[in-house]
């Protein structure tokens, strides 16, 4: 029961469900990103190229044959996997830059100096007549 019990507590720290959110999230960015490059970066510029479309750029190594299929290299999808990886690394880097930042200003930022408070009225009295008495003797 103990590493049950110890793998409960594991699993259920703030550290392992922050990660499980992040990998979440991060899949989601991901396809986000696939389709960006896929449907709205790589036509523009296949278009600018004369009518290129990156996704069909391969490199044909063996012809097919009627027992086997085509061996070819893809290098219109490895393009565009390079030009999402750059995205989703230019993404992360404005992240971390941004919460740098933030943790610098942070780290800038005085403690706030408490406001001096007035000693009571009592207090001052008997300041001033301490001092007058300093004074005459």
């Amino acid at each position: 029961m103990g590493m049950i019990k110890e793998f409960q507590e594991f699993a259920v720290k703030g550290n392992v469900v922050d990660m499980a959110v992040g990998i979440i999230i991060g899949g989601a960015f991901g396809t986000i990103v696939k389709s960006l490059v896929d449907d709205v970066i790589m036509p523009p510029i296949g278009l600018l190229l004369g009518g290129i479309d990156f996704s069909n750029i391969v490199i044909t190594l063996k012809e097919a044959t009627a027992d086997a299929e085509a061996v070819t290299m893809n290098l219109g999808m490895f393009i565009n996997n390079v030009i999402s990886f750059l995205i989703v690394a230019w993404a992360v880097f404005l992240l971390v830059k941004g919460m740098n930042s933030l943790k610098k200003k942070a780290e800038a930022e005085p403690e706030a100096a408490p406001t001096p408070v007035e000693p009571p009225k009592e207090q001052v009295l008997l300041a001033e007549i301490r001092d007058l008495l300093k004074a005459r003797a």
